[in-house]
């Protein structure tokens, strides 16, 4: 499946001591497999195929130590021990890193080594103990767009400006085992993984086993419309999976999604992903598994599959899988898939039960609740302004609009005054006449994975093109537009279908392969409509394929942010505003002088169908992967360090020696509570992990600005935070340095500052968390309800560690930020249901003591704790360490340390 294969770890120890060796049979041609018919319980034949995946991992790896039977037993009676919330072992066969939570991955992996050393270990334990593909994909920063050559010039500023990062992950390649590293260009992690990537099934010393994977991004989930259970994780938690630590989780219910009908012609995988969003968001799934099932599931492509997978983090789940069936197989083989490779997926997953044949009779699963959507019934729609699930009918586009701009300041609302909104910014655009309103589109951009893998989309985006283009149809020249799909191999496809020429003509011209506009590397738009924007106040828009849309994400400057599939980005680029009814009003006038409506340039299923069948071999994907890592030339011509430990550059400013293991000692310091601290940001509901983690560009005003500016680099030079998350330094200043964060403290202003209490001082956030650590002062935060929601971002975690955080007081949290508090040493506490800080009466102004025993032994997952405060209040809340596991890791001050112990301990 690979041309480089990695050197896997040994299952002869598992096996040795394995008490399921009894399940073990043999697959004629292929090698052997743990049975699960073996059981011969007939609770198995009823889990969900997910449910399934932990199973086998859990019976494969059982040593009744790390995994135990126990741990087995509780997934085989998953219909009752679900509801429950029971604790599980579950080790995933493999990691995957993206680039911008790569890097610090590998930095903290090279610190473990320097810790190991310090304290009498071998540094040459810290080694990944199961197969990591790191792959380089977040580093396109669209500086370059609307030119032939954008491709090429932007990827000679990436390497500039980031050789030195980049430099840093080659040297992980040959310094760490089992790490595949593939290099930048190549494509988002996330589509990589899909086509090239992904195993399906391992086949490993002779064993055969599920592919399982944890991912250092939330849209890790891609990889569920394949069959391969996926789903993200924070850097940290990853890190310990890496070094052989099996993940404690909790059993989860599983959703059962059932699909029927078929798909409307006209009606696009986009708008079916934002319509399952919105029906499971209301549902309700976050720490759930959902899982597609039903006869319209034939009716889905696989990219259509991936599609809806990817956005499990904008529902709220953990997973949404697809079992593997036929459609699966098809894909693998469409994508240059060995075809022996894949006659062994199939063997294996029928003799485990684990495929799906619709030929044949199935036995109906269990699941915890039921889901159930007609496909026929979904309508084309958009999401936004300011979140993925606030989904629009398109046909109820320009009302939504309006009512937005009527609406006061919130999530569906801009508070524009009625006498305003027809207001016009007139400006010139390289010296020519030009207007603004609110609702144009300043930025379109076909980005992100979750669309980017999709044929039928992309080649629908490049028949809308042509279609215009032919009628007269033509963007504005100030709109900024770009086209960034996640592999090479849309690349191939677009230009084989003939369609690349009339993109370009629009000027979706390609700029890069990896993450762009929907990672907030939109880069700069032109200084004229900034100006116009800025001098007159105007509700800008940015229409783009991607999954996030979340205030300050996309540009600073557009504060309407909408999800739409990449035909109608194309179609809304066209328009010139979001301010439109596609059913009553024209794109344009053509060059016979005739209104264009969308219907005029809209493709039909069936066209699509032609173009996907016509354009789509599996030639593309052989050929693009084929050499992935020997023949990029920029990659190949980079010097990269050698040796075992890294050399630390003390005045590099891309990677730095980071301080989490500089005062760890052998033994754990043990549990604590909090005492007397101050709040250092009150929040209301919905703060993302956007909001709290350093991304997007760096702001010249910032206190990260100020470290860069301090040490000779220029404005020019900044890059974006993603590409300096090897660098704490910078981290620790840019978190909660997001222009759009509300802050209960400033009274309605909006932006990253907050008050130091002692004094009274408005300052930024770093600014005030340092002068609380110079005076010795701990702080907390307060919070609303799914604080942390977003990306599967460690520094989310690591920023407000580093800044002196040592609890989060919330309404409620996302699963992977809480995990990552946990990761940290930083305690997690909820109100109780109904209360909040608000109800409870707190300002924030109080001082805040938790109490916490100091001896492990008395305290307990989830049990409540007392807080109290100087000002005479007191609640009650729930400690948020949801296993014993997770207090074993607070009690040694963070995951990674507990790591470094126990194998201090085993050497």
């Amino acid at each position: 499946m690979h041309s480089q294969e990695l050197k896997y770890f040994s299952l002869d120890s598992f096996f040795a001591a394995n008490p399921y060796k009894n399940l073990v049979k043999p697959l004629e041609g292929h090698g052997k497999y743990y049975s699960l018919p073996a059981l011969n319980d007939p609770r198995v034949e009823k889990l969900p195929y997910s449910i399934k995946i932990l199973l086998e991992s859990c019976i494969r790896n059982c040593d009744n130590f790390q995994v135990t039977k126990e741990d087995v037993e509780k997934i085989i009676d998953w219909e009752n021990t679900a509801p429950q919330q029971v604790e599980i072992a579950f080790k995933p066969a493999r990691v995957i890193l993206q680039d911008f939570t790569g890097v610090p991955a590998v930095v903290d992996l090279a610190a473990m080594r320097d810790a190991m050393k310090r304290l009498g270990g071998d540094p040459n334990v810290i080694n990944p103990m199961i197969p990591v593909d790191l792959v380089i994909d977040h580093s396109v920063q669209v500086d370059v767009a609307r030119a032939a050559n954008a491709l090429e010039a932007n990827m000679k500023h990436e390497f500039d400006r980031n050789k030195e990062r980049f430099g840093f992950l080659k040297w992980g390649a040959t310094a760490f085992k089992n790490m595949l590293v593939v290099p930048p260009g190549s494509g988002i992690v996330h589509q990589v993984n899909l086509e090239y990537l992904a195993r399906v099934v391992f086949s490993n010393d002779g064993f055969l086993y599920p592919d399982s994977l944890v991912g250092t991004d939330s849209h890790t989930t891609m990889i569920d419309g394949l069959g391969v259970a996926g789903w993200g994780v924070g850097g940290i938690e990853a890190e310990a999976a890496m070094l052989g630590q099996p993940m404690s989780m909790v059993l989860p219910e599983v959703v059962g999604f059932k699909l029927s009908g078929k798909l409307r012609t006209g009606v696009t995988a986009t708008d079916l992903v934002l319509t399952c969003t919105q029906m499971l968001r209301k549902h309700g799934v976050v720490g759930k598994f959902v899982e597609f099932y039903g006869k319209g599931m034939q009716e889905l492509s696989l990219a259509d599959r991936a599609t809806i997978a990817n956005m499990s983090p904008e529902y709220g789940a953990t997973m949404g899988f697809f079992p593997v069936d036929h459609v699966s197989l098809q894909y693998l083989r469409m994508t240059g898939r060995d075809e022996k490779k894949v006659e062994m997926i199939e063997s294996y997953l029928r003799a485990n039960k684990m495929f799906i044949d619709y030929d044949e009779p199935e036995t109906e699963k269990v699941y915890s609740s039921y889901l159930e959507l007609d496909l026929d019934s979904v309508q084309p729609c958009v999401s936004g302004p300011k979140r993925p699930h606030d989904r629009v009918n398109l046909k109820d586009m320009k009302e939504d609009w309006h009512n937005c701009l009527d609406s006061k300041v919130g999530f569906k609302g801009f508070g524009v005054p009625k006498d305003e909104q027809s207001a016009i910014a007139k400006f010139k655009f390289e010296g020519k006449p030009a207007e603004l309103r609110h609702g144009d589109v300043v930025i379109a951009a076909i980005t992100s994975c979750t669309n980017t893998s999709n044929p039928s989309v992309m080649l629908g985006a490049g028949l809308v093109a042509k279609k215009a283009t032919e009628l007269g149809l033509q963007v504005k020249p100030w709109i900024k537009t770009s086209l960034a799909p996640g592999s090479g191999v849309v690349t191939k496809y677009l230009k084989q279908s003939g369609l690349t020429e009339y993109l370009d003509k629009q000027g979706f011209s390609l700029v890069g392969y990896g993450c762009t506009t929907c990672i907030g590397n939109s880069g700069e738009i032109h200084e004229d409509v900034a100006s116009a924007i800025a001098d007159n106040d105007m509700i800008a828009a940015a229409v783009l394929s991607g999954n996030r849309n979340f205030e300050g994400r996309i540009h600073p400057l557009t504060r309407a942010n909408y999800l739409a599939s990449p035909p109608l980005v194309v179609a809304y680029a066209l328009a010139g505003t979001v301010d439109i009814d596609f059913d009553t009003e024209p794109i344009g006038v053509g060059k016979s002088g005739k209104e264009v409506f969308l219907r005029d340039i809209w493709p039909s299923s069936e066209e699509v169908a032609k173009v996907v069948e016509k354009a789509v071999v599996p030639d593309m994907f052989r050929s693009t992967y084929k050499t992935i890592t020997k023949e990029n030339k920029m990659w190949n011509n980079l010097s990269a360090p050698s040796g075992a430990l890294y050399a630390w550059d003390p005045e590099s400013t891309y990677v730095h020696d980071p301080p989490f293991f500089k005062s760890m000692t052998k033994s754990p310091p043990g549990v604590h509570g909090v005492k007397d601290a101050y709040c250092i940001l009150n929040f209301g509901d919905s703060i993302t992990t956007d909001h709290i983690s350093p991304a997007g560009n760096i702001n010249k005003d910032s206190p990260a600005a100020r470290y860069l500016m301090e040490r000779g680099v220029e404005k020019k030079d900044f890059n974006s935070y993603g590409s300096r998350r090897g660098n704490d330094e910078i981290m620790a200043r840019g978190t909660f340095a997001n222009i759009r964060i509300v802050n209960k403290f400033l009274k309605g202003e909006v932006g990253p500052k907050t008050i130091h209490i002692p004094s009274g001082e408005k300052l930024s956030v770093f600014d005030a968390a340092k002068k609380y650590q110079d005076e010795g002062h701990d702080t907390i935060i307060l919070a609303g309800a799914e604080y942390g929601s977003g990306s599967s971002r460690d520094w989310a975690a690591k920023g407000p560690y580093l800044q002196g955080v040592k609890a989060v007081i919330a309404k409620s949290f996302e699963r992977i930020h809480r995990s990552n508090l946990v990761g940290m040493g930083i305690i997690p506490l909820c109100f109780k249901s109904g209360e909040d800080a608000e109800s409870l009466g707190l300002t924030g102004y109080e001082r805040f003591t938790i109490d916490i025993p100091s001896d492990i032994k008395d305290i307990k997952p989830g049990q409540d704790v007392l807080v109290k405060t100087d000002k005479g209040k007191s609640f009650t809340c729930t400690l948020r360490f949801d296993t014993q596991v997770e207090l074993t890791y607070f009690e040694n001050g963070g995951i990674l340390h507990y790591v470094i112990r126990q194998l201090l301990q085993s050497k």
